[in-house]
C-alpha cells in the first residue's frame, strides 16, 4: 500500500504541474531550493510517464480542486485507498499478463504434454505429480505443520530454491504455502517423495516476489519429501 500511495502522490503532483500550460514557467535555477524543486518536478514527470500515462488530467484537476476547497466531492475519503489500490493491482496484473503471455503459454503447453507421460497423475485442480517414493506414515491435514525437504526448479531447469542444496529441511503450516503444495501435501504420507508439476494458478500466478527469480505465470516443478508431521 505504501508503494501505491507513493505512485499516486507522484502521479497527482506531476499531473497538476503538467496539466495547464498557463502554469508552466521558465525560471532559472538560482538557489539550492530552486534546484531541489525542479529536480522533484522532473523526477515526478519521469515516474508519471513510466507508471501512469493513462491518467485523465481533467478529472485529476477536478478531484484536486474539490479536495482543496472541500466542495462537490464525488467520493468518500474512506473509499479512496480501495479505489486506488484496486486499480493499480488490476493494472499490474493486466500488464503482467501481456508481458508474460509467452511464459503462461509455455507452462500450459508443458503441462498438456506432461500429463501423457508415464506415472503422471493429474488432479481435478490441474496439479500434476509423480510418486517417486510412497511412504507408509500418517497424512497431514490442513491443520498440520510439516517438515519437508524440497528442490524447486523452473521449466528450463533453473533452481530457484532448495532446502536439499542448503542441507536443512524446513517446517511450515500446510496452509501457509502455495495452493499446489497445500493440495499435494495432503496426498502424501510421511516418508513419501513426490515430484510436483504446479500450474501457475496453483503457484504464484501474476504476483510472485518481484525481487525473486520466479516470473509471473511461471509453472513450477518441485521434488518434495515429507519427513515429518510436526506435533
Amino acid at each position: 500500500m505504501k508503494v501505491v500511495k507513493l505512485v499516486v502522490v507522484l502521479v497527482f503532483a506531476t499531473t497538476l504541474f503538467s496539466c495547464s500550460q498557463t502554469a508552466v514557467t521558465n525560471k532559472s535555477l538560482e538557489t539550492e531550493l530552486d534546484s531541489v524543486s525542479y529536480a522533484i518536478g522532473l523526477d515526478m514527470a519521469m515516474k508519471l510517464k513510466a507508471n501512469f500515462s493513462e491518467v485523465d488530467k481533467e478529472l485529476f484537476i477536478q478531484g484536486y480542486q474539490n479536495g482543496m476547497d472541500s466542495t462537490n466531492v464525488k467520493l468518500a475519503e474512506a473509499d479512496l485507498n480501495r479505489i486506488i489500490s484496486t486499480y493499480f493491482a488490476g493494472k499490474q496484473e493486466r500488464d503482467n499478463a501481456k508481458k508474460y503471455e509467452g511464459a503462461k503459454k509455455e507452462g500450459e503447453d508443458f503441462l498438456e504434454a506432461n500429463k501423457a507421460n508415464e506415472g503422471v497423475v493429474v488432479t481435478e485442480s490441474g496439479l500434476q505429480y509423480i510418486v517417486m517414493t510412497e511412504g507408509s506414515g500418517e497424512k497431514p491435514t490442513t491443520a498440520s505443520k510439516v517438515k519437508v525437504h524440497y528442490h524447486g526448479t523452473l521449466l528450463d531447469g533453473t533452481v530457484f530454491d532448495s532446502s536439499v542444496d542448503r542441507g536443512e529441511p524446513i517446517e511450515f503450516a500446510v496452509t501457509g504455502v502455495i495452493k499446489g503444495w497445500t493440495e499435494a501435501l495432503q496426498l502424501m504420507s510421511v516418508g513419501s517423495k513426490y515430484k510436483l508439476f504446479i500450474p501457475q494458478e496453483l503457484a504464484y500466478g501474476a504476483n510472485p516476489n518481484p525481487r525473486g527469480p520466479i516470473k509471473p505465470y511461471a509453472t513450477l516443478i518441485f521434488e518434495v519429501e515429507l519427513l515429518e508431521i510436526v506435533k
